[in-house]
């Protein structure tokens, strides 16, 4: 895809999606594609948004707050999801300006999610994102702690749309992703948010309904 317009590169990404769909008899629409525009401008999202996708992923805050101001007005159907680690601090903000928020891992964020959302009255989705390969430079809750972690969140009326993972770097992810559709299923939640560029559809085929994916769409960053 090097040379290809972003519009194709939409384009390549979704027919890969409906392929996988497909193939594991699902419909390609439910799943849904976040376009990783972090560390990118408003002018390499334009193009995406001007062919025809509508969902975003960012990773820090500050950054989604200066961009995405100006694009929303444009195009107030778009749908922001904050993908990044989140500090404690920042809930207000991140439950202001995000629909999705697929990195609850603690339960202090679990409480300041629950005072910001009765605060402002908007409830962004809520995936708990887990360290599937308990690796400890990755942020998400260990598997053992998921139970507690999500009755915590449970208790507090947050909305909790389902589970996230990262697998390992450099290895099959589809383990990963088969153990966090089967801790998703065990633990009645629903949503899978799992695949990025290089695994997606891999992710598609075990159950994913969230796959984030960046440079598939906008290239290499330089």
């Amino acid at each position: 895809m090097n040379g290809a317009s972003p519009a194709e590169r939409l384009a390549e990404v979704r027919a890969q999606l409906a392929k996988a769909a497909r193939l594991a008899g699902r419909a390609p629409d439910g799943v849904t594609l976040i376009a990783v525009s972090k560390a990118h401008p408003a002018d390499a999202i334009l193009p995406l948004i001007e062919a025809g996708q509508r969902v975003f992923g960012e990773n820090r805050v500050q950054e989604a707050q200066a961009k995405w101001a100006a694009l929303k007005a444009v195009r107030p159907d778009l749908s922001l999801h904050l993908i990044g680690q989140l500090q404690s601090n920042k809930a207000e903000e991140a439950v202001a300006l995000f629909e999705a928020i697929h990195s609850v891992d603690r339960p202090s964020l679990v409480d300041a999610l629950a005072n910001a959302m009765a605060k402002a009255g908007r409830r962004p989705d809520c995936f708990l994102q887990v360290n599937i390969g308990d690796e400890p430079q990755k942020g998400g809750c260990p598997v053992a702690d998921l139970p507690a972690l999500l009755e915590r969140a449970r208790a507090a009326a947050l909305p909790v749309a389902g589970l996230m993972c990262i697998p390992p770097a450099e290895v099959e992810p589809a383990p990963y992703f088969a153990l966090l559709a089967k801790l998703a299923r065990r633990h009645g939640v629903t949503g899978l948010s799992m695949g990025m560029s290089g695994d997606y559809e891999s992710a598609v085929m075990i159950g994913a309904t969230h796959i984030r994916v960046g440079t598939a769409l906008f290239g290499e960053r330089s």
